[in-house]
């Protein structure tokens, strides 16, 4: 961006980019009302992200269908194992809880931690599906990113709770919030995600 673009932009950008945030996290619960689209939906929309911070504007309708249909069969695996393991730390959580699994008082906040750090490391895998990564591979992407850098595990964790608790207090705004925060992960996973390319 030269110079003179950059002292151009005023406020009426940012609420055009906070929009387009908007709507995309919309079209994003749109897309993944069926559930095992959620996988592609998310992967779709993290690569629109990127192309729009990198090249200044979105992709157009041809370049969303394409990367829908290479997302989609590989998104239903990713879908069907986060719904597995999500369900079996909830059932695992909910077991210590009623005190049906001896040392639950101990249990459970190291449970608490696995699913925070599992869904954090899932958060920081965003950044590496902007950038076309498999979903395989940027998970491994991830790993190495929160290894080197745990910080930025912890802090995915935080918007991942962030945005948890506000969808919890005001479920209408859930749709809206999204694309907030597949924004928030893509930036906080960028700087350190290696494609290999």
């Amino acid at each position: 961006m030269s110079r003179s673009a950059a002292a151009t932009r005023d406020w009426r950008d940012t609420f055009s980019q906070a929009a387009d945030l908007a709507l995309l996290g919309i079209l994003v619960t749109i897309a993944a009302l069926p559930v095992l689209t959620a996988g592609a939906a998310v992967a779709v929309a993290a690569e629109a992200i990127a192309h729009r911070f990198r090249r200044g504007h979105w992709p157009g309708p041809g370049e969303i269908g394409r990367a829908l249909r290479r997302r989609l069969l590989p998104g239903l695996a990713a879908t069907a194992l986060v719904l597995l393991g999500a369900a079996l730390l909830l059932v695992n959580a909910a077991l210590l809880d009623a005190g049906l699994v001896p040392g639950g008082d101990v249990l459970l906040p190291v449970t608490t931690v696995i699913g925070a750090g599992s869904a954090g490391l899932l958060g920081l895998s965003v950044a590496g599906l902007s950038h076309g990564l498999g979903f395989t591979a940027a998970l491994r992407a991830a790993g190495g990113l929160a290894a080197a850098r745990p910080l930025r595990l912890f802090a995915t964790a935080g918007v991942l709770v962030l945005a948890a608790a506000l969808a919890l207090l005001m479920p209408l705004v859930t749709p809206i919030l999204l694309g907030y925060v597949l924004f928030a992960l893509y930036a906080i996973g960028l700087p350190g995600v290696h494609t290999g390319r």
